[in-house]
This record gives C-alpha cells, sequence and structure tokens, in this order.
C-alpha cells in the first residue's frame, strides 16, 4: 500500500493570530516566512495580499500583472509572484514538517524521512530559475486565434523568476538509498485534495522521471534570499527548471521511488495535448515549456504619438538561452532588432528594450519575437490543444496613439 503521510497543518486563523514563530529543528532556528503577519484575504485560500495594480484574482490563483513587472528588476520579488493553487494554501509549521521518501525503488523499501532542520544541514546550493504554469498565455488561443480551450484563462502573467535555495534532490535520493533500477519519482504536496466534477482526486503530485531529478531540480526551502512564502510552498517545495510549473510540487510532504512508470489525474487526464493536431488519446505528458516575449505594457494603452518612447519588455526559453529579440510596430511589416539587458542564460528570461516614435495617430499592433540559442523562434501561430498548453506564437499587442 502507498505510504501516505498525515499533513503537518495549523489552522490559519490560529497561526496568523500567533505572529511569525520560531522552531529548533537539527540544532538550527528556523522562521516562518515574513508574510506571516495578518492579512485580509483577497482571494480564496490565498495567504498574501493581492493588491489590483499588480494581481487578476482567478479563481483560486493570482496572475500577475506583467505590464507591472517593469520596475520589479531581473528576480520577481516574492509578494509580485503568481499563485498557482489547485486548492488553497496550508499553513504548516516547520517544527512538525517531515519529507518521506518511500517505494520499491529504494534499497531498503522501508519509508526514509528527512526534518527540516536536517535537510537544511545538507549541502545546500542556490539556483535562479524561472517558473511557468503550462497554461499561461492560455487565453490567447481564444483572443488571437479564435480557439476554443478550457482552463485558468492566464494571459501571460503565470511566471516569475526567483533565487531559489535549498537541497539538490539527487543528494536527498542517494541519501535514502535510491535502487539502480529506479525509473521514476512521484512528489506529492500536502494541500487539500483536488476535487472536481465530484471526483476526488487527492493531493497535487505528478510523475518526475530520476534521469531529470539527477539533472537539476532543487529542494527548496528559501525564495529570494528568505524562507518561502506560505503561497510559494513554505516549508520545503520543488523546483524543477525548465519544466512546466506543476513539476515543481509546492508543500511537498513526500515522494514516492518507483522501478516502474508512474502515473497521476496530473499525467493522464491534465498536463497532456489533446486535439485534432496531436495523437488519438493525447500527448506524452508534457515536460519543457516553450519560449516567450512579450511587452510590459497594458494590452489597448493608449501613447502619444509625436513622443520618444522606451518600449520594455522581457523575453524566455525553456529550451535554449535568449539570442535575439526582434520587434515590430507596425504589425509585422517591419522587424528590427531590440536591446538585450541581460546576460541570456539557462532558465532564465532577458529584460529588453527598443526606442520608439510614432508619428501617425490611430490603432497600432505591436509584436516581438523571442530566438534561442537552439535556433527556435515564436511562430505566428501557436498548434492549438483543447486545455490550452503551451501558448509559444508571437502576441499581438494592440495600442492606440493620440
Amino acid at each position: 500500500m502507498p505510504y501516505s503521510p498525515a499533513p503537518a497543518r495549523r489552522s490559519l486563523l490560529k497561526l496568523l493570530a500567533a505572529g511569525p514563530a520560531v522552531s529548533a529543528l537539527g540544532g538550527l532556528a528556523t522562521a516562518a516566512p515574513a508574510h506571516a503577519a495578518p492579512v485580509p484575504l483577497a482571494a480564496p485560500g490565498i495567504v498574501k495580499a493581492l493588491p489590483p495594480e499588480h494581481f487578476t484574482v482567478r479563481g483560486t490563483n493570482a496572475e500577475a500583472r506583467f505590464d507591472a513587472f517593469g520596475d520589479t528588476g531581473l528576480l520577481t520579488p516574492a509578494d509580485r509572484f503568481f499563485v498557482r493553487n489547485h486548492t488553497s494554501t496550508p499553513v504548516l509549521d516547520a517544527a512538525d514538517w517531515r519529507l518521506t521518501l518511500w517505494g520499491d525503488g529504494l534499497h531498503g523499501r522501508s519509508p526514509v524521512h528527512f526534518t527540516y532542520g536536517g535537510l537544511r544541514d545538507l549541502p545546500s546550493v542556490t539556483r535562479t530559475a524561472l517558473i511557468e504554469c503550462a497554461g499561461n498565455g492560455r487565453s490567447l488561443y481564444a483572443t488571437q486565434q479564435g480557439e476554443p480551450v478550457t482552463g485558468t484563462p492566464w494571459t501571460l502573467g503565470a511566471v516569475g523568476a526567483a533565487r531559489w535555495r535549498g537541497v539538490r534532490l539527487s543528494d536527498v535520493l542517494r541519501r535514502a538509498g535510491i535502487a539502480h533500477d529506479a525509473v521514476d519519482l512521484q512528489p506529492r504536496g500536502l494541500d487539500d485534495p483536488h476535487v472536481s466534477g465530484g471526483v476526488d482526486f487527492g493531493r497535487v503530485r505528478r510523475p518526475l522521471p530520476v534521469a531529470k531529478a539527477f539533472d537539476d531540480v532543487l529542494l527548496a526551502y528559501e525564495m529570494n534570499g528568505e524562507p518561502l512564502p506560505y503561497d510559494h510552498g513554505y516549508p520545503v517545495r520543488l523546483v524543477v527548471p525548465s519544466w512546466v510549473g506543476i513539476a515543481s510540487i509546492k508543500w511537498l510532504g513526500d515522494i514516492e521511488v518507483s522501478t516502474r512508470p508512474l502515473t497521476s489525474p496530473w499525467s493522464t487526464d491534465w498536463y497532456r495535448l489533446f486535439g485534432d493536431a496531436h495523437p488519438a488519446g493525447g500527448s506524452a505528458p508534457i515536460s519543457r515549456q516553450t519560449l516567450k516575449s512579450a511587452y510590459q505594457l497594458p494590452f489597448g494603452a493608449t501613447l502619444e504619438a509625436g513622443r520618444l518612447h522606451r518600449l520594455t519588455g522581457r523575453a524566455w526559453s525553456a529550451l535554449a538561452p535568449v539570442r535575439t529579440v526582434e520587434v515590430s510596430t507596425d504589425g509585422g511589416a517591419h522587424w528590427r532588432h531590440a536591446r538585450l539587458h541581460d546576460t541570456p542564460r539557462r532558465d532564465g528570461w532577458v529584460r529588453w528594450s527598443v526606442p520608439w516614435r510614432p508619428h501617425a495617430t490611430g490603432q497600432v499592433t505591436l509584436l516581438s519575437r523571442t530566438t534561442d540559442a537552439a535556433g527556435n523562434t515564436q511562430p505566428e501561430r501557436a498548434v492549438h490543444n483543447t486545455q490550452g498548453y503551451l501558448f509559444n506564437a508571437v502576441v499581438r499587442h494592440p495600442v492606440t496613439l493620440v
């Protein structure tokens, strides 16, 4: 039978009323996230404040406003990072938390446990990486391509970059005694079970190949130099660079280690590509994200003609570092290169800018497109799939000149 750990959870109101907690684990004092001070909930099940100038609430989720990223720097502050929740944010106590590894892919086949303090005593690494929801850009299938899709209607703000500190998952697997014939892991979160259409699908979990786990995956406990905020996985989450966000399980509770391929509804029902352009029964479970670019400007913005404007944006690719960004201010008739303001790196984005002095008034469509070091370029249209994943087309960005 699968091992099912009980979630180490306190009441949200009880914990927030108590204020930030400090607990001793493994000889290390660990503070709760700085965001533990009482704040009014701005969306169901989300702890942090969601001011409308920075977020759009979408059910249990909060999309960051991409047009407001201009003042955030290369890293996305935790209080500006998008929130993707299947249910609600659990408020956990690091003093009670433990990570359990179990399954026939361990030598002893007995569960192995790690406390928060024990995990932090292991050698740490720091890695800057994007996390992007698989459905980022989903609404553009309908608004740009006229193709219906299901799911949360994200525009472009279900993405963020952070500096993550934690322990290599490979180090933890070795300490737990992973067997040479293990092929799959199944990390699982401690949030409430996901119920949809009257069906209880259990806690969020998704298979991860051992090969990827040994490549670059982190068990992260810090985000931008601070303990993880509750909404972003406190006390420990996975960070799976370059893969779709669902792989970076938050509030990690246990990991099954298996000598056989594993499945879950998050790899069979969801996070696969269905539709006319894909195999009958759907594609293989999606893994890597794709490439995008976007202006840090509201859709439908009004700009003054005859003035010099500095257009800014961001570009990224999960396939290779960004090589170039091209922009068009006339709907695609002419293109020119934007200036890149950051050194392109694996698993990160770059900020870009271009000067523009429009002369005529009226409606204009701005475009931007990324080409990465592997030669991938954003297409004019994304290949449709019914659940709206992996939108990668050039975004048509309308503005009005007055």
